[in-house]
């Protein structure tokens, strides 16, 4: 079954470009170690919560939008061994230098429950 990596980060809005650059420049690495797509979606509808939001969770501060991702693997075992892979690969290296704060960017793991309709 699929497997889902989600991401929510905060990026300073003057690092737009830098940022679809990053995720640009990244794609094929992730797609080598086996990644099916990956989605980057700049945040343009994300309201202000008063006992949560997205923008709590990542500590957004004025400047920056809420930038929400996810990555579509096969399955758990190829997720797995792909971040491996690219843990290990020193074109890694290359792309330590990320256009926000990893430091608040949240992610996780994640099994369909439910999957409806198209994804494109």
């Amino acid at each position: 079954m699929a497997y889902v990596d989600g991401f929510v980060l905060a990026v300073p809005e003057a690092n737009k470009s830098a940022y679809r650059a990053h995720a640009e420049k990244a794609w094929p690495l992730f797609q080598e170690f086996g990644a099916l797509s990956m989605w980057e979606c700049w945040g343009d509808d994300v309201p202000d919560g008063k006992l949560t939001s997205f923008a709590m969770a990542v500590k957004a501060e004025p400047g920056e939008a809420v930038v929400f991702s996810w990555m579509l693997w096969p399955d758990k075992a190829a997720r797995d061994a792909g971040w491996k892979r690219m843990m290990e690969d020193p074109r890694m290296a290359e792309m330590q230098e990320m256009p926000f704060d990893g430091k608040r960017m949240i992610y996780g793991g994640f099994a369909p429950l439910v999957q409806a309709g198209a994804m494109a």
